[in-house]
């Protein structure tokens, strides 16, 4: 992987985007390192490609990220290397992400049980927070702890609002003791978007991620307000498209639901006058 697609950045009009722009340079360099990380493994189990072929990439990945905590600094990881020094960014997180890439790449996700659905949220979102926290400058028991809300949190929000795009791909992440709770027994994903009892395993879903708002918000308080800001703001931005979907509800059609520039930057400015 070239310089370039390691130090890659997200859209400068993302949520993600802005909350890392709070951050001083050289937290902010090892953010977009991160996030040049698990955008090259996403991007390897989601290109649609032969399995066996996205596995063995994933592989090579797995085995260049061992590599580098051998002290071996393949040209790969190279641009990770800094950071995981200046941090001390974890080496079972790195696989972790790579592992929840896996679980896409094995087979198509249809309607997990919620034991198999947390996992997923740990690893390709929780894991990514707890890389995330060490940059941030939180203690290793709270921000391990704030990593497991808030990326499930957001993670369940995307599941979300991605339910038709998620579909198109034969993917369904919705739990299935909530689908079958709302009276579904055809589990594919065309059957349950058609479903008449969508909404109520929706708001199932949605409860789960307001607790999990709730206690990242709750292991936010108390915190010098420069190490949270960037947590807080993707907090407010994906807690509101949350309670925007609530609003619209889950019955076709589903108008896509973003995240609102106005709200974002009233977010943004909180985090500095509050």
């Amino acid at each position: 992987m070239s310089a370039t697609a390691g130090s890659a950045q997200p859209a400068s009009g993302s949520s993600f985007y802005l909350g890392m722009r709070l951050l001083p340079k050289p937290k902010r360099e090892a953010m977009f390192a991160i996030y040049g990380f698990c955008r090259i493994v996403d991007d390897i189990a989601d290109d649609g490609g032969p399995r066996p072929e996205r596995k063995i990439a994933l592989d090579q990945w797995r085995e260049d990220i061992d590599a580098l905590y051998r002290g071996d600094v393949r040209p790969n990881v190279a641009f990770l290397a800094p950071h995981v020094e200046a941090y001390g960014l974890e080496h079972t997180n790195f696989l972790d992400v790579i592992d929840g890439m896996e679980m896409d790449v094995t087979a198509d996700i249809q309607a997990p049980d919620w034991s198999t659905l947390d996992l997923y949220c740990d690893r390709v979102a929780s894991a990514v927070g707890r890389l995330s926290t060490r940059v941030f400058g939180l203690e290793k028991d709270r921000g391990d702890a704030l990593a497991h809300h808030l990326g499930r949190a957001l993670q369940l929000t995307n599941i979300l609002r991605d339910v038709d795009e998620d579909a198109a791909i034969d993917r369904l992440y919705l739990p299935r003791e909530a689908l079958e709770k709302a009276g579904m027994t055809d589990l594919s994903p065309a059957a349950v978007l058609a479903h008449p009892g969508l909404d109520e395993a929706c708001r199932e879903v949605a409860a789960r991620a307001h607790h999990h708002y709730e206690q990242a918000d709750r292991l936010m308080q108390g915190q010098p307000r420069s190490i949270v800001r960037a947590p807080r703001l993707m907090e407010a931005a994906y807690r509101s498209v949350l309670d925007r979907l609530l609003v619209r509800g889950f019955a076709p059609p589903r108008p896509r639901v973003g995240v609102q520039k106005g709200k974002l930057v009233l977010a943004l400015v909180r985090q500095f006058f509050r």
